[in-house]
């Protein structure tokens, strides 16, 4: 599982035209599974998700969580994550776990999430999105879980 961590003024997914979820401040997570990912990866992903240390404190460092500094989550699927671009100019799809999977891991994540921080909203499984951000810093961090 790759979670792709953007620090964000705020952000939106957008389908046919209509905005489908935004936040403001928060966080805007790219969620990729793979093959190999199961659902008893997730309780961890999401705390340490939901835990991730990326907002400033009074002094200016990255010491504070989503939850600490009043912010908004906002996951996004994202097969792509997974690519292998190894070789050639084309990405290959094949470490990307099937969707059917996906959509069931994915959906698990968002509920995970959302069980530790109710301000956690999602954009929707194999729809074709436009994702609007405005990144805050900028600040990006990926997540091996």
């Amino acid at each position: 599982m790759v979670l792709l961590l953007q620090r964000v003024a705020r952000a939106a997914v957008v389908i046919d035209g209509h905005i489908i979820a935004k936040i403001g401040r928060g966080l805007l997570v790219f969620a990729g599974f793979g093959r190999d990912d199961t659902a008893d990866n997730l309780p961890r992903a999401a705390a340490r998700l939901v835990a991730y240390r990326v907002f400033a404190d009074a002094a200016g460092k990255m010491n504070h969580d989503v939850r600490q500094a009043g912010g908004e989550i906002l996951i996004v699927p994202q097969f792509t994550l997974l690519a292998d671009t190894a070789h050639g100019l084309r990405p290959s799809f094949t470490p990307a776990a099937p969707p059917a999977a996906g959509e069931r891991l994915f959906a698990a994540l968002v509920d995970e999430v959302g069980r530790l921080w109710p301000a956690t909203l999602c954009g929707r499984f194999g729809a074709e999105m436009q994702v609007e951000l405005v990144n805050a810093g900028p600040a990006t961090f990926i997540l091996h879980c």
